[in-house]
């Protein structure tokens, strides 16, 4: 049940929510599969990609934030049709590489070609959403995501995570369909 004294915050720093979604994704498959294990690559691979982020005109981010100020859990949105301009994708590839390796790119690059052509016209792209691993199972996603659909009606998503779809499904979003891309099957998902 959620606590009354959290709060969501409309305009979180992007390095605390890199941090938390850092934490939050270190056994998602995607994220797995272009970091690997190391957590300090991770990190860095989430503060490199929200700091792109940031630089988006309309991008938003929201997170649920605690009593004492920390946040619980982050979401990162993009609106539709809006893309980092060249000189913002070579710095993001440029600290990919120097933080994290050109293996980190190249899966990374591979993952977007994969998957960034599946968007609906019109759609916000759910890029993530991500709860601090102490508070799995206690309702800060489910609050944040209430939140986060209130805001972005028609929203993609895509997870290479089998247990996100049933959970997805249950917040109204459809599968859109299945892409194998070494490993992973990544499943796309609408909500209108």
């Amino acid at each position: 049940m959620p606590e009354p004294s959290w709060r969501i915050d409309t305009d979180p720093d992007p390095v605390a929510c890199a941090d938390l979604l850092a934490s939050a994704f270190a056994r998602e498959p995607a994220v797995s599969w272009i970091c690997g294990d190391s957590a300090t690559a991770r990190t860095h691979w989430f503060r490199s990609t929200l700091r792109t982020h940031a630089g988006l005109a309309g991008a938003r981010r929201a997170a649920l934030v605690g009593p004492d100020g920390r946040l619980l859990a982050a979401a990162v949105l993009t609106p539709p049709g809006a893309t980092p301009s060249a000189a913002a994708r070579a710095g993001w590839a440029a600290r990919t590489v120097r933080h994290c390796g050109p293996r980190a790119l190249g899966r990374t690059l591979r993952y977007l070609r994969a998957t960034e052509a599946g968007a609906p016209p019109g759609s916000w792209t759910l890029e993530f959403i991500g709860v601090r691993p102490d508070l799995t199972g206690r309702g800060a996603g489910r609050v944040l995501l209430d939140h986060v659909l209130s805001t972005a009606h028609d929203t993609y998503l895509t997870t290479a995570d089998p247990s996100n779809v049933p959970l997805y499904g249950h917040f109204g979003y459809t599968a859109l369909r299945e892409t194998r891309l070494g490993p992973l099957t990544i499943t796309s998902m609408t909500r209108r």
